[in-house]
């Protein structure tokens, strides 16, 4: 029992700390929409989590024989990667950043779809947390019981 529970953990905690990442990468996307000149040069890159899915059995298989830890899966964020889509062309000949023709590369950032995104994430990560707190009751229950 304490096993599944500390597995359980596990998965949710994964979780959470994913949506985390995706969060930070949000809001630097946010932060940054409108930024025209970074260190590297050119406007700012949107920020991409990448997730991956991996199967809980191989970290749990020596705690674990069970067909349940077969099927479930844990997250991980292997990296964040920039936006390779190109910036959003606007004239205005007066910006300091305007090219010869009088453009200013923007970064291509959608506010709305970020927001949206920031929203899930959020949601995400709150049933994550309802996971832990799930799974931080049962576990409390289970020793007033062996009590």
């Amino acid at each position: 029992m304490a096993v599944s529970l500390f597995h359980a953990m596990e998965i949710a905690s994964t979780g959470l700390a994913a949506q985390r990442v995706r969060m930070n990468a949000l809001a630097s996307n946010l932060a940054n929409a409108r930024t025209t000149r970074t260190v590297d040069g050119g406007p700012y890159r949107r920020l991409d989590p990448v997730f991956r899915a991996v199967p809980a059995q191989t970290r749990f298989r020596d705690l674990l024989g069970d067909g349940a830890a077969r099927s479930a899966y844990i997250v991980e964020v292997p990296e964040v990667r920039s936006d390779a889509s190109p910036p959003q062309l606007v004239y205005d000949p007066r910006h300091p950043d305007a090219d010869e023709r009088g453009y200013v590369a923007f970064p291509n950032i959608n506010i709305i779809e970020e927001m949206v995104n920031l929203i899930t994430a959020a949601r995400s990560y709150e049933a994550n947390v309802t996971a832990v707190q799930s799974v931080k009751t049962m576990a409390r229950a289970a020793l007033r019981i062996g009590m």
